[in-house]
């Protein structure tokens, strides 16, 4: 065998990569016949390279089917003067592939750290439940200095779950003076337990 063997690729091929380019031209005038020839010629060469950039045989045929679509809607880009029609093929589905892998493991990458935020850290029930009762030991401390009124508000709607109308109702006030009592108070509350509004 020659060198020349070796480096020119057999006038058989250059017939084919000659078809494809037509084919590929003629497609990108809407011709379905060229593309369907076009795809005969080189699916098995795609799904191929596909397959191997991606392992997973579904994805690859469905990386496959979109490389097609992106052949077929961007057959006018194709140009024979700067390449041949498969390598143009093969660059769109080796990006497309490579954009896979990407977003798969970006994936991956997104669903590790959900994974890590949902996972339930330990919790020691002894100190848990000491911190429970210090803050509401705090609490009630804090409702002891408030006025009567507000204290009274305040307890029947969060610890009793009344609506304003109903402890309107229950104290024998009107509606807007229970508002201004609940707001009064929880601005005092949150002034007294240092918490930032």
């Amino acid at each position: 065998m020659t060198a020349l063997a070796l480096v020119a690729p057999p006038a058989i091929l250059r017939r084919v990569e000659t078809t494809l380019e037509q084919c590929l031209v003629r497609a990108a005038d809407g011709d379905q016949r060229a593309f369907a020839q076009l795809y005969d010629a080189t699916s098995s060469r795609v799904f191929g390279l596909v397959l191997r950039i991606l392992v997973d045989r579904a994805q690859a045929e469905e990386v496959a089917q979109e490389v097609y679509l992106e052949a077929w809607r961007q057959a006018k880009r194709f140009d024979p003067d700067r390449g041949a029609a498969i390598s143009w093929l093969l660059q769109i589905a080796h990006a497309r592939a490579v954009d896979r892998v990407r977003a798969s493991q970006s994936q991956r990458d997104r669903d590790a750290r959900i994974g890590v935020r949902d996972t339930a850290v330990p919790i020691d029930m002894v100190s848990e439940q000491a911190e429970i009762s210090l803050e509401a030991a705090r609490a009630r401390k804090a409702l002891r200095e408030l006025s009567d009124p507000q204290r009274e508000a305040i307890e029947l709607a969060y610890f009793d779950g009344l609506t304003q109308t109903e402890i309107a109702e229950r104290v024998g006030a009107p509606l807007g003076t229970v508002k201004t009592r609940l707001r009064d108070g929880m601005v005092r509350l949150r002034g007294i337990l240092g918490v930032t509004a």
